[in-house]
């Protein structure tokens, strides 16, 4: 998993709530991150029922067909888990969404994969919002996790929260196996010494299998 510290760039507005996993990443899609994902993203939203291009739909519009943070509503990712549902805002490059919530299996699934997941506080979240409308595709806006901070024009300046464990996560790329093997030494020194006072358990194990 590729480590986070810092997304610097075009924030995108997409001010919907209860944006589910089926209308971000239609089934259809592949099951690893590849430039075509640009394609499946939002893709039964992005043409009309005629089939021609609905220009006023945001991804559809030039400055917004790539950007490194998205900024976006309630609820944001409800629906089954899907982790091409995160792939496809990474295809895009995206790798910090803001909400003003989340549903829980999607803020794990970007946790999983690199991306940081942010649910600002309303008044917070309103003051975002409005300056990235307002700077329309303009590319100055951060979102540094080392600092903690958000950072856009006219001084916006925002202090998030996240948990130490999760901040720790992202910037040593780690997800749950990387996690694990920075335990190893400690995991192997336990096996060895149950081996040793408890052989019997061993055989057991592997009787098992």
């Amino acid at each position: 998993m590729k480590a986070f510290t810092k997304a610097a760039g075009v924030a995108i507005p997409f001010l919907e709530n209860d944006v589910n996993t089926d209308q971000i990443a239609p089934v259809g899609g592949g099951v690893k991150l590849h430039e075509d994902y640009t394609e499946t993203l939002f893709k039964n939203r992005r043409r009309r029922d005629d089939g021609s291009i609905d220009e006023s739909f945001v991804f559809n519009s030039p400055q917004f067909r790539r950007g490194a943070i998205l900024v976006t509503g309630h609820n944001f990712g409800c629906g089954s888990s899907r982790e091409s549902a995160v792939w496809v805002f990474q295809a895009i490059g995206v790798s910090c969404i803001i909400a003003r919530s989340f549903a829980d299996i999607y803020r794990e699934n970007c946790l999983q994969n690199g991306v940081l997941a942010l649910a600002l506080p309303e008044a917070d979240a309103a003051r975002l919002e409005l300056s990235v409308l307002s700077a329309n595709g303009a590319p100055v806006f951060s979102v540094d996790l080392v600092e903690r901070t958000i950072e856009g024009p006219d001084g916006l300046h925002i202090r998030f929260e996240i948990s130490e464990a999760e901040r720790t996560r992202l910037l040593e790329g780690l997800d749950d196996i990387g996690l694990t093997l920075k335990q190893l030494p400690e995991i192997e020194a336990w096996e060895k010494r149950m081996a040793s006072e408890a052989p019997w358990a061993q055989h057991a194990n592997a009787s098992s299998l």
